[in-house]
């Protein structure tokens, strides 16, 4: 029995070093972590996070962000970035630095009265690897209240190499049962980020009320080397 399970050990080892060879040889970057970390009990604030290992000095790292979402726009205290000053130990992933992150702000948390336990219901979730350069068309439905989406991201790219930049915008439509049909425009198509080549939604949540929609926006950032995967959000006020 005893040679049975260190066989088996021995197997899961192999196949977990394998996994990450060839992960390492596909990807060559940091990629991070998206957490829901709820919405207010009106569903005005979202507060998320995103954490990580740095690849060149494998320090943990974590940000912390709180969002106004009739706004859009983080609230003018809302963001927080905390860097360990350490490497992380054989095996760890960073995420104790979203632990310190969020243990070291909760007079902030508490402020905006985000809540954990009221983080956002999925209607859609990205299985495929999108990065295009040209953008993306996705649609789903909250089968719970009989509501249609459909959302365009459309980006821009602007000069290359070490000097590019990119910006992007959603077109974004509801329509319930009844067939009304509501339109929005999300997203800052003037803000020029550096380095980032493709935007595409991974995720669309909405608080239990269904009166605020979060897009989770995956970036591909360049690093030199390779490219690092980071995320954010547009905030959808939706109207009744």
């Amino acid at each position: 029995m005893f040679l049975m399970e260190r066989r088996r050990a021995i197997a899961v080892f192999l196949v977990s070093a394998v996994s990450f060879i060839l992960t390492g040889a596909l990807w060559a970057g940091d990629v991070a972590s998206f957490v829901d970390l709820g919405f207010s009990e009106n569903g005005k604030i979202y507060m998320f996070a995103q954490y990580g290992v740095d690849e060149h000095t494998l320090r943990p790292w974590s940000e912390l962000y709180i969002v106004d979402v009739e706004r859009n726009d983080f609230v003018p205290d809302g963001r927080i970035s905390y860097r360990h000053d350490k490497p992380v130990a054989l095996g760890q992933d960073g995420s104790a630095a979203l632990l310190r992150i969020v243990s070291y702000n909760t007079g902030l948390i508490q402020k905006y009265r985000a809540n954990f336990m009221r983080q956002g219901i999925p209607l859609f979730i990205s299985l495929e690897d999108i990065r295009s350069p040209d953008g993306q068309t996705i649609d789903f439905r909250d089968f719970e209240r009989g509501v249609y989406y459909d959302a365009s991201l459309k980006s821009m790219l602007y000069g290359g190499g070490a000097k590019l930049q990119s910006s992007f915008y959603i077109l974004f439509n509801s329509r319930n049962s009844a067939g009304v049909k509501k339109t929005y425009r999300v997203g800052s198509p003037d803000v020029r980020r550096a380095g980032v080549t493709t935007y595409s939604v991974k995720k669309a949540i909405v608080n239990p009320e269904r009166t605020s929609m979060i897009l989770v926006i995956e970036m591909t950032v360049q690093n030199g080397n390779g490219a690092d995967i980071r995320y954010m959000i547009e905030a959808v006020k939706l109207n009744k």
